[in-house]
């Protein structure tokens, strides 16, 4: 929707509710702050296990889908499952985006319970993207487990906006990149790569805009009302598309899942594109030698340990996976870059001069775990 026509609709929405209305209308973004971490707590997960699998949780996952759930086995022992009800097969039909995310959980989940004193022992149990099955978890209590900030989980945030054009340190650089350097690919503001990127980012968008299955799934992932959001706690809110303030509040008040459908909601999206890339200091394409599931879980992994280090340095990243999930855009992809290696993951990345918290929802850990699995 351009600029004018979404005043437009501002305008003519608070006259209609008038002044009474407004003020009792939903005039706040639901956050995850907002919303209790556990529901009723099931026996016999203890709280440390509790508080372990939900700090996996907050693993980014596409739509905020988080397309996983747990198997209890015994006492610190789990599978963990892909949830073949949050697939997204228009823009993710093969599942490896996933795997990915099932990937970022484990690592928060190994990062969480070495934090409690456990190491992990993990047994890959998936052939394929679509197996349910896919790790097994032992926790095994070791005197030896380095201690992690688990903060760096509870703060982590996608940043979508206010980049600035800054080029990365040196030092930031070789913090963020030098351990991984075989499997990340910087590609600086200004470089013609970079314009490459801008523009087939832009292309995919405007693609998969107009693309009716790909739209409509994003429809039934975003979470106009505060009352879905606190009712499915997944999917995209108002908070964390970032819209705020009054168009937030318009948002929530008047939008439904049609409107995702409609012409200015698709034009709308490309303009915030457009901004959104003109705004970096440039683009990380993170890659794997193969797509077996292993890789794709290890490649996972690798994204969210870059993910929880950006934060501290004042950076942000933007996942824009829309080149990889479109035939026309993904074909040349590699030959534009000069990369041989599969590109796993497309990341926007820029400093911030304000970093905001957390808005994404989560699921409590009760509503994850197989509880017929429970003795």
């Amino acid at each position: 929707m351009d600029r004018r026509k979404f005043l437009g609709v501002a305008t003519g929405s608070v006259l209609t509710v008038g002044g009474a209305g407004y003020l009792y209308s939903d005039k706040h973004n639901v956050v995850r702050g907002d919303a209790a971490t556990t529901g009723p707590k099931v026996s016999p997960p203890d709280p440390v296990e509790w508080e372990i699998l939900y700090l996996a949780s907050l693993a980014p996952s596409g739509h905020n889908t988080q397309p996983w759930f747990v198997k209890y086995s015994e006492p610190h022992h789990w599978i963990i499952c892909n949830d073949k009800s949050r697939w997204l097969p228009a823009v993710d039909p093969n599942q490896r985006e996933t795997m990915l995310s099932v990937g970022a959980f484990l690592q928060n989940l190994e990062y969480a319970a070495s934090n409690a004193g456990y190491t992990c022992q993990f047994d890959l149990l998936a052939a394929t993207n679509q197996d349910e099955d896919v790790v097994a978890v032992k926790l095994i209590e070791s005197e030896s487990a380095p201690a992690f900030d688990i903060g760096k989980i509870k703060h982590r945030r996608t940043v979508r906006s206010d980049y600035l054009n800054r080029l990365l340190s040196k030092e930031d650089t070789a913090y963020l990149f030098e351990e991984e350097k075989d499997f990340f690919s910087f590609i600086p503001s200004g470089a013609k790569e970079w314009r490459y990127l801008n523009e087939q980012t832009i292309e995919a968008n405007r693609l998969q805009s107009y693309r009716n299955s790909a739209e409509k799934e994003l429809s039934e992932w975003i979470r106009f009302s505060s009352e879905d959001a606190e009712k499915h706690r997944d999917g995209l809110t108002a908070a964390s598309m970032e819209i705020n303030g009054l168009p937030g509040w318009i948002v929530r008040n008047f939008y439904e899942e049609s409107s995702v459908m409609k012409k200015g909601f698709r034009d709308r999206n490309i303009e915030n594109v457009i901004e959104q890339v003109s705004q970096s200091a440039g683009w990380l394409l993170i890659t794997s030698k193969d797509d077996s599931v292993a890789a794709l879980l290890e490649t996972g992994k690798r994204m969210q340990r870059l993910f929880l280090k950006v934060r501290e340095r004042g950076i942000a990243i933007h996942p824009m996976t829309q080149i990889l999930e479109e035939s026309l855009t993904n074909r040349l992809v590699n030959q534009a870059t000069g990369i041989s290696d599969r590109i796993q993951f497309i990341l926007r990345v820029g400093y911030v001069d304000n970093y905001p918290p957390p808005v994404s929802l989560r699921r409590p850990v009760d509503w994850f775990i197989s509880a017929e699995h429970y003795s």
